[in-house]
């Protein structure tokens, strides 16, 4: 068993994106993916909770790139526990190319849900292998914590809160949607964001930032809004998101997406 797991990967045509580079969403997904196999070596994994119908769920992902593979490329994503309790794990990620550039980092935090009422069942039940534990933290910055955004700007509900620079975007989650656990799968909610921007943005900048943060279930059928806010700042273009549950405004979602020139 090894602390640091690692896959070496092609770039497929059918991977990336417009700009011919690897596409965000696949890249979660890859995320998604090696976390799952990692877990699953150490015994730890989705597997091994069947009896007490658990399984892995992601709470928030910071994804951090200075650029990405590009089609025909070989890349090795490499993931290890940064750290683990009883309440939650902390799993990091570095991608590079097989000569050693560091393309970017990730860091995700993952709880153990009751897959029959969606609670939170705790790690307690888990024990990690010994020197599993890697202390390597990556270089990029904690995820920051989400801000309400609201529409209009109103002084009685608008003190630290981001209004709104768009109109808001409604969205009703559909079957593709789901994941195995019949809620909304996380690379669509990437998609569901990255959609909200043009393919001429895109071929002028890429994603150097992205934060999710997931509040609430999404679930089939359920009708959301989908607010926006931007900002200009030193670093880059950044769009912060809140995704809200229509029929009482429950927050489901807060992202925020930095984009950097190209």
């Amino acid at each position: 068993m090894e602390s640091i797991y690692k896959e070496t990967q092609f770039l497929s045509a059918g991977e990336a994106n417009a700009e011919q580079e690897m596409s965000l969403p696949i890249l979660v997904s890859k995320l998604i993916d090696i976390a799952t196999t990692h877990a699953n070596s150490l015994g730890i994994g989705n597997p091994s909770m069947l009896d007490m119908h658990a399984g892995w769920v992601l709470s928030r992902l910071t994804v951090e790139m200075d650029s990405y593979p590009k089609v025909n490329d070989d890349y090795i994503i490499a993931t290890w526990i940064e750290s683990f309790n009883r309440h939650f794990s902390e799993r990091a990620f570095s991608i590079s190319s097989p000569d050693g550039k560091i393309y970017g980092y990730a860091r995700s935090v993952w709880m153990v849900m009751d897959t029959i009422d969606h609670t939170n069942v705790g790690l307690a039940h888990l024990t990690l292998p010994e020197n599993m534990i890697s202390g390597f933290k990556p270089p990029i910055a904690r995820q920051a914590k989400h801000t309400q955004i609201v529409e209009s700007c109103d002084p009685s509900n608008g003190v630290g809160k981001l209004v709104a620079t768009s109109p808001g975007f409604d969205y009703r989650f559909k079957y593709c949607d789901l994941d195995s656990y019949r809620h909304v799968n996380t690379v669509r909610y990437v998609t569901l964001l990255l959609n909200r921007f043009s393919l001429e943005e895109f071929d002028s900048s890429f994603v150097k930032r992205l934060e999710l943060s997931f509040l609430h279930e999404a679930k089939y059928g359920m009708e959301t809004r989908l607010l926006r806010s931007d900002s200009e700042g030193g670093e880059g273009a950044l769009s912060c998101f809140l995704l809200q549950n229509s029929a009482d405004s429950t927050p489901l979602l807060f992202a925020r997406l930095l984009r950097n020139k190209r």
